[in-house]
Protein backbone atom coordinates (compact mmCIF):
# COMPACT_ATOMS: atom_id res chain seq x y z
CA UNK A 1 0.00 0.00 0.00
CA UNK A 2 1.04 3.32 -0.92
CA UNK A 3 -0.11 6.54 0.70
CA UNK A 4 -0.74 9.36 -1.50
CA UNK A 5 1.11 12.35 -0.18
CA UNK A 6 -1.31 14.89 -1.39
CA UNK A 7 -3.86 13.11 0.85
CA UNK A 8 -0.98 12.72 3.99
CA UNK A 9 -0.37 17.10 3.38
CA UNK A 10 -4.28 17.69 3.28
CA UNK A 11 -5.26 15.71 6.47
CA UNK A 12 -2.42 17.09 7.87
CA UNK A 13 -3.63 20.41 6.92
CA UNK A 14 -7.28 20.05 8.46
CA UNK A 15 -5.73 19.33 11.78
CA UNK A 16 -3.27 22.18 11.60
CA UNK A 17 -6.18 24.29 11.11
CA UNK A 18 -8.88 22.99 12.50
CA UNK A 19 -11.94 22.81 9.95
CA UNK A 20 -12.44 21.50 6.40
CA UNK A 21 -13.22 25.20 5.16
CA UNK A 22 -10.06 26.49 7.33
CA UNK A 23 -7.68 23.85 5.12
CA UNK A 24 -9.50 24.27 1.70
CA UNK A 25 -8.44 28.26 2.36
CA UNK A 26 -5.38 27.44 2.91
CA UNK A 27 -4.79 24.55 0.17
CA UNK A 28 -6.41 26.69 -2.49
CA UNK A 29 -9.25 24.41 -2.88
CA UNK A 30 -12.97 23.83 -2.26
CA UNK A 31 -14.23 22.42 0.89
CA UNK A 32 -15.79 19.52 -1.14
CA UNK A 33 -12.57 18.91 -2.40
CA UNK A 34 -10.62 18.45 1.04
CA UNK A 35 -13.53 16.59 2.23
CA UNK A 36 -13.55 13.80 -0.80
CA UNK A 37 -9.39 13.19 0.00
CA UNK A 38 -10.15 12.52 3.70
CA UNK A 39 -12.71 10.36 2.08
CA UNK A 40 -10.31 9.07 -0.35
CA UNK A 41 -7.52 8.74 2.48
CA UNK A 42 -9.75 6.56 4.66
CA UNK A 43 -11.45 4.22 1.75
CA UNK A 44 -7.60 3.37 1.29
CA UNK A 45 -6.36 2.98 4.74
CA UNK A 46 -10.01 1.30 5.42
CA UNK A 47 -9.83 3.19 8.77
CA UNK A 48 -11.13 6.92 9.90
CA UNK A 49 -8.14 9.19 10.20
CA UNK A 50 -10.47 12.33 11.17
CA UNK A 51 -12.94 13.28 14.11
CA UNK A 52 -15.16 15.89 12.67
CA UNK A 53 -15.63 17.99 15.55
CA UNK A 54 -14.61 21.31 16.41
CA UNK A 55 -11.68 21.70 16.12
CA UNK A 56 -10.66 18.51 13.61
CA UNK A 57 -8.70 15.95 15.75
CA UNK A 58 -6.99 13.00 13.93
CA UNK A 59 -7.66 9.37 15.29
CA UNK A 60 -4.78 7.24 16.36
CA UNK A 61 -4.39 6.38 12.95
CA UNK A 62 -4.42 10.08 11.57
CA UNK A 63 -2.03 10.64 13.53
CA UNK A 64 0.30 8.52 12.16
CA UNK A 65 -0.52 10.11 8.76
CA UNK A 66 0.11 13.56 9.83
CA UNK A 67 3.37 12.61 11.15
CA UNK A 68 4.65 11.59 7.40
CA UNK A 69 3.02 14.55 6.22
CA UNK A 70 5.29 16.72 8.40
CA UNK A 71 8.43 14.43 8.02
CA UNK A 72 8.11 14.69 4.66
CA UNK A 73 7.59 18.15 4.40
CA UNK A 74 10.85 18.64 6.72
CA UNK A 75 12.78 16.52 4.56
CA UNK A 76 11.85 18.32 1.12
CA UNK A 77 12.49 21.31 2.81
CA UNK A 78 16.53 19.70 3.98
CA UNK A 79 16.98 18.21 0.34
CA UNK A 80 15.78 21.69 -1.45
CA UNK A 81 18.25 23.47 1.10
CA UNK A 82 21.18 20.94 -0.08
CA UNK A 83 20.49 21.77 -3.52
CA UNK A 84 20.54 25.74 -2.96
CA UNK A 85 16.77 25.40 -4.56
CA UNK A 86 13.93 27.23 -3.25
CA UNK A 87 13.48 31.11 -2.28
CA UNK A 88 10.79 33.12 -1.29
CA UNK A 89 7.72 32.24 0.69
CA UNK A 90 7.75 28.78 -0.49
CA UNK A 91 11.30 28.18 1.18
CA UNK A 92 10.20 28.73 4.57
CA UNK A 93 8.77 26.00 6.81
CA UNK A 94 7.01 25.88 9.58
CA UNK A 95 8.26 23.59 12.55
CA UNK A 96 5.76 22.97 15.47
CA UNK A 97 6.95 22.57 18.88
CA UNK A 98 5.85 21.80 22.20
CA UNK A 99 6.82 23.81 25.25
CA UNK A 100 5.82 23.98 28.98
CA UNK A 101 4.45 27.88 30.23
CA UNK A 102 7.60 28.23 32.15
CA UNK A 103 9.91 27.74 29.76
CA UNK A 104 8.36 29.56 27.13
CA UNK A 105 7.73 32.68 29.65
CA UNK A 106 11.38 32.67 30.51
CA UNK A 107 14.49 30.77 27.97
CA UNK A 108 12.95 29.07 25.22
CA UNK A 109 12.42 32.01 22.89
CA UNK A 110 16.37 33.36 22.21
CA UNK A 111 17.12 29.95 20.77
CA UNK A 112 14.03 29.99 18.48
CA UNK A 113 15.05 33.70 17.57
CA UNK A 114 18.63 33.08 16.56
CA UNK A 115 17.43 29.77 14.01
CA UNK A 116 15.39 32.46 12.76
CA UNK A 117 17.94 34.52 11.54
CA UNK A 118 19.88 31.22 10.09
CA UNK A 119 17.29 29.09 8.57
CA UNK A 120 14.24 30.28 6.59
CA UNK A 121 12.33 28.83 9.26
CA UNK A 122 9.13 29.78 11.22
CA UNK A 123 7.45 28.22 14.70
CA UNK A 124 4.15 27.16 16.03
CA UNK A 125 4.56 26.77 19.12
CA UNK A 126 1.87 24.88 21.32
CA UNK A 127 2.08 25.29 25.28
CA UNK A 128 1.34 22.83 27.67
CA UNK A 129 2.48 21.49 31.13
CA UNK A 130 5.33 19.57 31.24
CA UNK A 131 3.53 16.36 31.88
CA UNK A 132 1.69 16.77 29.12
CA UNK A 133 3.34 17.96 25.72
CA UNK A 134 5.46 14.36 25.40
CA UNK A 135 1.65 13.51 24.50
CA UNK A 136 1.72 16.45 21.25
CA UNK A 137 4.90 14.54 20.24
CA UNK A 138 3.08 11.24 20.35
CA UNK A 139 0.09 12.64 18.30
CA UNK A 140 2.37 14.19 15.63
CA UNK A 141 0.75 17.92 16.75
CA UNK A 142 4.97 18.14 17.37
CA UNK A 143 8.00 17.35 15.91
CA UNK A 144 9.95 18.59 19.62
CA UNK A 145 9.27 19.31 22.87
CA UNK A 146 10.20 20.58 26.01
CA UNK A 147 8.74 18.10 28.50
CA UNK A 148 10.02 16.11 32.20
CA UNK A 149 9.49 12.67 30.62
CA UNK A 150 12.90 11.18 30.53
CA UNK A 151 11.45 7.90 28.90
CA UNK A 152 11.58 8.46 25.13
CA UNK A 153 8.23 8.80 23.09
CA UNK A 154 8.29 6.65 20.32
CA UNK A 155 10.62 7.53 17.56
CA UNK A 156 11.88 10.32 19.55
CA UNK A 157 15.24 10.34 20.94
CA UNK A 158 15.86 12.34 24.01
CA UNK A 159 18.61 15.15 25.63
CA UNK A 160 18.49 16.30 29.25
CA UNK A 161 18.04 20.13 29.52
CA UNK A 162 18.07 20.55 33.40
CA UNK A 163 16.14 21.55 36.28
CA UNK A 164 13.92 24.13 36.64
CA UNK A 165 13.92 24.74 40.03
CA UNK A 166 10.71 26.21 41.76
CA UNK A 167 10.69 28.05 45.25
CA UNK A 168 7.51 29.09 47.72
CA UNK A 169 7.37 33.05 47.32
CA UNK A 170 4.50 35.80 48.95
CA UNK A 171 4.54 39.62 49.43
CA UNK A 172 5.67 41.01 52.73
CA UNK A 173 2.62 42.20 53.06
CA UNK A 174 0.74 38.91 51.99
CA UNK A 175 2.97 37.41 54.71
CA UNK A 176 2.42 39.74 56.86
CA UNK A 177 -1.32 40.09 57.06
CA UNK A 178 -1.88 36.08 56.39
CA UNK A 179 0.79 33.96 58.00
CA UNK A 180 1.58 36.14 60.38
CA UNK A 181 1.79 33.88 63.17
CA UNK A 182 5.00 32.15 60.77
CA UNK A 183 4.69 29.09 57.88
CA UNK A 184 3.08 26.76 59.86
CA UNK A 185 0.66 24.25 58.59
CA UNK A 186 -2.18 25.57 60.16
CA UNK A 187 -1.85 28.91 58.27
CA UNK A 188 -1.26 27.12 54.82
CA UNK A 189 -4.23 25.03 55.77
CA UNK A 190 -6.26 28.33 54.95
CA UNK A 191 -4.02 30.66 53.32
CA UNK A 192 -4.73 31.40 49.62
CA UNK A 193 -2.54 30.76 46.71
CA UNK A 194 -2.03 30.26 43.30
CA UNK A 195 -2.50 27.53 40.84
CA UNK A 196 -2.10 28.34 37.25
CA UNK A 197 -4.28 25.55 36.85
CA UNK A 198 -6.45 22.82 37.50
CA UNK A 199 -3.64 20.65 35.71
CA UNK A 200 -0.94 22.64 38.23
CA UNK A 201 0.29 20.34 41.36
CA UNK A 202 3.29 22.18 42.14
CA UNK A 203 1.89 23.95 44.92
CA UNK A 204 0.01 20.63 46.20
CA UNK A 205 3.58 19.01 45.85
CA UNK A 206 4.38 21.46 48.02
CA UNK A 207 1.97 21.41 50.56
CA UNK A 208 1.98 18.10 51.07
CA UNK A 209 6.07 18.47 51.58
CA UNK A 210 4.73 20.69 54.40
CA UNK A 211 2.16 18.13 56.17
CA UNK A 212 -1.13 20.36 55.00
CA UNK A 213 -3.96 18.66 52.48
CA UNK A 214 -3.17 20.38 49.59
CA UNK A 215 -7.27 20.16 48.68
CA UNK A 216 -7.49 22.70 52.02
CA UNK A 217 -6.27 26.51 51.32
CA UNK A 218 -8.68 28.54 48.69
CA UNK A 219 -6.74 29.04 45.36
CA UNK A 220 -7.05 31.03 42.17
CA UNK A 221 -6.40 29.78 38.83
CA UNK A 222 -4.00 32.41 36.42
CA UNK A 223 -3.27 30.22 33.50
CA UNK A 224 0.17 32.50 31.92
CA UNK A 225 3.05 32.15 32.73
CA UNK A 226 3.78 35.95 33.39
CA UNK A 227 0.31 36.83 34.72
CA UNK A 228 0.81 34.05 37.18
CA UNK A 229 3.74 35.71 38.65
CA UNK A 230 2.13 39.06 38.43
CA UNK A 231 -0.40 37.88 40.61
CA UNK A 232 1.97 36.68 42.95
CA UNK A 233 3.80 40.06 43.21
CA UNK A 234 0.13 41.65 43.42
CA UNK A 235 -0.25 39.30 46.95
CA UNK A 236 -3.43 37.35 45.52
CA UNK A 237 -1.92 34.21 46.90
CA UNK A 238 0.94 32.40 47.33
CA UNK A 239 2.84 30.17 44.79
CA UNK A 240 5.67 28.57 43.38
CA UNK A 241 7.93 30.82 40.99
CA UNK A 242 11.39 29.64 39.23
CA UNK A 243 13.96 31.53 40.22
CA UNK A 244 14.13 33.23 36.48
CA UNK A 245 10.91 35.54 37.57
CA UNK A 246 11.65 35.80 41.43
CA UNK A 247 15.40 36.16 42.10
CA UNK A 248 15.61 40.20 41.55
CA UNK A 249 12.11 40.51 43.59
CA UNK A 250 13.36 38.43 46.60
CA UNK A 251 17.18 40.16 46.40
CA UNK A 252 15.24 43.55 46.95
CA UNK A 253 12.90 42.35 49.35
CA UNK A 254 9.81 42.41 47.08
CA UNK A 255 9.45 38.86 47.60
CA UNK A 256 9.89 36.94 50.69
CA UNK A 257 10.79 32.72 50.10
CA UNK A 258 8.10 30.70 52.26
CA UNK A 259 10.61 27.74 53.13
CA UNK A 260 10.50 24.62 52.67
CA UNK A 261 12.77 22.34 50.06
CA UNK A 262 12.36 24.08 46.39
CA UNK A 263 10.33 21.60 43.64
CA UNK A 264 12.79 20.54 41.50
CA UNK A 265 11.33 19.47 37.60
CA UNK A 266 14.18 17.67 35.44
CA UNK A 267 13.24 19.19 32.01
CA UNK A 268 14.24 16.79 28.33
CA UNK A 269 14.57 17.61 24.91
CA UNK A 270 12.56 15.09 22.48
CA UNK A 271 12.39 15.31 19.19
CA UNK A 272 11.25 13.10 16.36
CA UNK A 273 14.09 10.51 15.69
CA UNK A 274 14.34 11.42 11.91
CA UNK A 275 18.16 12.73 10.17
CA UNK A 276 16.99 16.11 9.39
CA UNK A 277 19.57 19.17 9.39
CA UNK A 278 17.00 21.81 10.13
CA UNK A 279 15.41 19.64 13.37
CA UNK A 280 19.46 19.18 14.73
CA UNK A 281 20.01 22.83 14.31
CA UNK A 282 16.79 23.45 16.57
CA UNK A 283 17.74 20.73 19.04
CA UNK A 284 21.06 21.60 19.17
CA UNK A 285 19.94 25.38 20.20
CA UNK A 286 17.50 24.89 22.04
CA UNK A 287 19.75 22.13 24.51
CA UNK A 288 22.38 24.51 24.92
CA UNK A 289 20.62 27.23 25.82
CA UNK A 290 18.47 24.88 28.29
CA UNK A 291 21.84 23.72 29.83
CA UNK A 292 23.15 27.17 29.85
CA UNK A 293 20.36 28.71 31.92
CA UNK A 294 19.00 25.94 34.07
CA UNK A 295 19.83 24.31 37.14
CA UNK A 296 22.71 21.29 36.89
Amino acid sequence: MRIPIELAETLAAVIDEGTLDAAARRLHVTPSAVSQRVKALEEQLGRVVLVRSKPARATEAGAAIVRLARQLALLEHDALASLGAGEGEDAVVSVPLAVNADSLATWFLEPLARLAVRHPVVFELHRDDQDFTAGLLESGTAMGAVTSRAEPVAGCRVSPLGTMRYAAVATPDYAARLLAGGVTREALAVAPLVDFDRRDDLQSQWLAAQGVDPAAPPRSYVPASNDFATAIKLGLGWGLLPGFQSDAELADGRLIALGGPPIEVPLYWQQWNLRSPLLDAIADEIVSEGRRVLAV
